[in-house]
Parts: structure tokens; sequence; C-alpha cells
């Protein structure tokens, strides 16, 4: 019998490669596009105004308590940590947008509807949101 090596190792390469293409599919946690779970506190009166106001504006692409979409991702998210995108960071992404460049979303649009009491309770509730959740301040490295 006279084996074809190359035809085997194609065959062999194409078998292991529809195995991984099933095995993710069947693999859920590996889809960092899905809402995260979020533990939600008993907000101060500060955070309350700013989960409404979340509620008008952000809620749409970041989900529900933050949590993301398939439209935007979930702000309780450790890559949110406050080392990593201070305050700061969230007023000028309201102010002026923001180019895509930690997750696999579009641009998001300056949103200059949001007035800038508005932008700091919307800021303090996700602040609290991410404490409920773990997500603290680590000072960012690159």
């Amino acid at each position: 019998m006279k084996f074809n090596a190359p035809a085997l190792f194609v065959t062999g390469f194409l078998v292991l490669g529809v195995g991984l293409i099933f095995w993710n599919m069947g693999n859920s946690s590996n889809n960092e596009n899905a809402p995260v779970m979020v533990q939600v506190p008993d907000f101060s009166l500060k955070a309350k105004r700013g989960e409404a106001a979340f509620n008008a504006t952000c809620a749409q692409c970041h989900g529900e308590n933050g949590a993301g979409t398939d439209q935007g991702p979930p702000l309780v998210h450790d890559i949110y940590n406050p080392g990593h995108h201070a305050d700061e960071a969230i007023r000028r992404a309201v102010s002026l947008g923001v180019r895509r460049h930690h997750w696999p979303y579009g641009d998001m649009p300056r949103q200059e509807h949001v007035k800038p009491s508005e932008v700091e309770a919307i800021i303090v509730y996700i602040r609290e949101l991410q404490a409920a959740n773990g997500i603290i301040y680590k000072p960012h490295q690159m």
C-alpha cells in the first residue's frame, strides 16, 4: 500500500481545522463580544442620576448596566479600569468620540447632546458598577 504524504498531510490539516471550528462554535466562553454578567450594587444618588443618563444615551451600544452588546463593548471590563482608562478618557470619549482600538466595534461617535453634569454622573455610575464587579484601579503598563 502506497501513501501519498502530501495528500495525507492536507487531509489531516483540514480535519483538524474543521474540528477547531466546531469546538469554537460550542465554546461560548471564547466570544469576547458577548455581554458580561454584571452585579448591580445599591447606587449612590449621583450614580442613580448617571444610570438614567447612561440608559438614555450609552446603553443602546454599551448595554444594560454596561454589559456590552453587539454594537459596543462592555464597560464593566478590566480594560476600562481607572488606571487604564481614567475618568478623563470617558469625558473625552463623550465629547470628542473615540476611534476603535480595543474591540472589533466601529468608532464611537461623540455625544454632543450629553451635558457635562450628566457625563460626571455617568462616570460615577460606571465606576460604581465596576467596583461592585471587582474592577479596581490598576496602574497601566505599556
